[in-house]
């Protein structure tokens, strides 16, 4: 169990620094207001519309790539081990 949780816990942190990163870039107006939740750019040019898909990409895999090695990667292994003493 140790080792899913250290791959969640590294996928949850890399990918959310990645995370802060892009919305650093695209999506902070100044550092007097709200920082990293602005709108994105209306008319952003090619590199900037690959970072904002990535700033999206990255937010979802931290989020689905954590849970699923803290929740249904164990949810599996326990129903397997369930169902491989109920055979037996």
């Amino acid at each position: 169990m140790a080792d899913e949780f250290a791959k969640g816990l590294g996928i949850l942190t890399s990918a959310g620094l990645a995370w802060m990163v892009l919305a650093g870039w695209y999506t902070t107006k100044s550092f007097e207001e709200g920082q990293l939740l602005a709108p994105p750019p209306t008319n952003p040019d090619v590199y900037g519309s690959v970072g904002l898909f990535l700033k999206d990409a990255l937010f979802w895999f931290a989020i689905l790539g954590a849970l699923t090695f803290w929740v249904v990667i164990p949810l599996l292994d326990q129903a397997r081990e369930a169902l491989a003493e109920r055979g037996s």
